[in-house]
């Protein structure tokens, strides 16, 4: 177990699997399908409640309102991360092309720059 910063790994190529399986699960959560299962959960919580089954079964759809809840924080809690490492990396990659360009020479700050420009898609 690693507690690194996930961005800072330093994992250039290929994806991991959880970056992977993170980066499915966020396009899952914000699809219309995924709005119409919450909405059929909530919907089924509210249907537990006004007929008024046992407890056990109000305590089951309570949990999986609470489970999909915390599966969503952690989901949001990585891509916020992510998205964040690589908003600070673009802007570091300007910083030192401009700094770069103002001294008068043009090398490694460039090729860098390009490199993050488009960072987002691959992961």
């Amino acid at each position: 177990m690693a507690f690194q910063h996930p961005a800072e790994r330093k994992n250039e190529g290929e994806p991991a699997r959880f970056e992977k399986l993170a980066e499915l699960a966020s396009n899952f959560t914000s699809s219309a399908v995924f709005s119409l299962l919450c909405v059929a959960l909530v919907g089924g919580l509210v249907a537990v409640h006004v007929a008024g089954l046992s407890t056990e079964w109000q305590h089951l759809a309570g949990d999986a309102i609470a489970a999909v809840s915390l599966l969503l924080l952690a989901l949001l809690k990585n891509s916020e991360r992510r998205a964040e490492h690589a908003i600070q990396r673009k802007l570091d990659a300007i910083a030192a092309s401009l700094l770069e360009q103002q001294e008068g020479k043009q090398s490694e700050a460039h090729e860098d720059l390009a490199s993050v420009i488009r960072m987002e898609e691959r992961t």
